[in-house]
């Protein structure tokens, strides 16, 4: 009996993934509201996931040896990979509309191209317009191989035959598959291609980039089943008015979550900052009320940043407290230890903190640093100069240590900082030359410091 072609309604969440065959206002799966969009697909559905069977062994006969990693040229992106791109690995790389993510993976390709074969294939951009964004960024082309594709199966037919070890999609959202029905960038689109081109990785051992839009709330468009599907998620995150980049890693199979590389916007594209804690300082020699420093462990480097506090009178109803680069509901929590166990109220008046260069604190061993300028601010004292803290606070005012305190001591002495307030914890048990360790125990001892004490 032959098997009906014919074309069936079908609504999927953009949030999460899931299928249904009638139109929802709010995902039975995820609970997100107004996420159903409405696509096509044949009935039987065809699937792009056909292929040879893999052979079954013993796990003690599977080499566990670690490949040899393929060096993209820059070194941040290799320290966000986890020391460089795993053969048959998938990495999708997301961000804004205009951030760099066309330009730094053109520089990747560029270089790599002349140690491998690279394909990198554009759906968006014609192959005019990459060379001559190369020859503005003045990049070494002649091994790069270009292809202009949106149809997935075209693209693996053109990598069979040209046999890339990195293969570069740009981006997902663009292309399509023969097997669904449906407009380039529907969740089974995007889906299925992702799904097709992992497999590819998988037996060819060809390491995958792909090129993720972002949507208006931040997210990566495309079903979040994209990001399980694929071994590496990176994103690229910046400022509207900030001339830096922020490459960060939030899931690595290969190496440390939540690694950090920053670059530069230049006319010559996105230039590595190899010392980033120098441009998150403000470079003012004279310390001000209510400015901290402190140091945080972003994958496997400490950093520093500087943290800033406002504290005025409010003259509305109910006071503010706006936290840029910190999260709103731990800083609303540490302004009531504060109050408890540090006698500085703050209840009636506004609240501001901003963390400098746009970086976003995402561990807790900035608690400390956080208090002191707020500390600082409230009372219109400073901090001695050259001062550096770090530590978590917990409810009842104790100081608790942090993870990679000696790194992260070290750090801070290698910028010239000459004191250090800390944990009792973390404090090293021999001196540490050109440089007063201040241990304390709780937030009363370390605001003891703020007022001369």
């Amino acid at each position: 009996m032959k098997e009906s072609r014919e074309t069936k309604a079908m609504f999927g969440c953009t949030g999460c993934g899931a299928t249904r065959n009638k139109w929802f206002g709010r995902c039975p799966e995820c609970g997100a509201w107004n996420s159903a969009q409405e696509f096509r697909q044949d009935r039987p559905t065809a699937s792009g996931y056909a292929g040879e069977r893999s052979a079954v062994k013993r796990l003690d006969e599977i080499a566990g040896d670690d490949a040899p990693r393929l060096t993209t040229g820059l070194h941040e992106l290799d320290r966000v990979l986890g020391g460089g791109l795993v053969r048959g690995s998938v990495i999708l790389v997301g961000g804004d509309p205009g951030i760099g993510k066309s330009t730094v993976l053109l520089q990747a390709c560029c270089r790599m191209s002349e140690q491998h074969a690279v394909l990198y294939v554009s759906g968006e951009e014609s192959l005019e317009q990459i060379a001559l964004r190369a020859k503005r960024l003045r990049l070494p082309a002649a091994g790069l191989r270009l292809a202009a594709e949106t149809l997935v199966e075209n693209i693996l037919e053109t990598a069979r035959e040209e046999k890339p070890a990195v293969l570069v999609v740009d981006s997902i959202q663009t292309m399509q598959s023969a097997h669904l029905q449906g407009a380039p960038g529907t969740v089974p689109q995007v889906r299925e291609c992702a799904a097709i081109l992992t497999r590819f990785a998988k037996q060819s051992g060809t390491a995958v980039f792909l090129v993720g839009h972002v949507t208006k709330s931040g997210d990566i468009a495309g079903p979040r089943v994209l990001e399980h599907i694929i071994d590496v998620v990176c994103s690229i995150e910046s400022s509207p008015d900030n001339r830096y980049r922020i490459l960060r890693s939030t899931k690595n199979r290969f190496g440390a979550v939540n690694e950090l590389g920053v670059f530069a916007m230049t006319e010559t594209g996105m230039k590595e900052v190899r010392n980033p804690s120098a441009i998150f300082l403000s470079g003012n020699p004279q310390a001000m009320p209510g400015c901290a420093v402190t140091v945080l462990w972003e994958g496997s480097r400490p950093l520093l940043v500087e943290i800033q506090s406002l504290v005025d009178e409010c003259y509305a109803e109910a006071p503010r407290r706006v936290a840029m680069g910190f999260e709103p509901g731990r800083l609303v929590m540490l302004l009531a230890v504060l109050h408890k166990h540090g006698n500085l109220a703050s209840y009636a008046k506004d609240v501001f903190v901003n963390v400098v260069g746009g970086i976003r604190v995402t561990e807790t061993a900035a608690d400390l640093a956080l208090l002191m300028a707020i500390a600082a601010s409230l009372t219109n004292r400073q901090l001695p100069e050259a001062t550096v803290l770090f530590g978590e606070i917990g409810l009842t005012g104790e100081v608790r240590p942090v993870p990679n305190g000696q790194q992260r001591l070290q750090e801070a002495v290698k910028h010239g900082f000459r004191r250090a307030i800390l944990p009792a914890a973390n404090a090293p048990k021999q001196a540490v030359a050109d440089c007063e360790v201040i241990p304390v125990h709780n937030l009363a001892e370390a605001l003891g410091r703020l007022r001369g004490g």
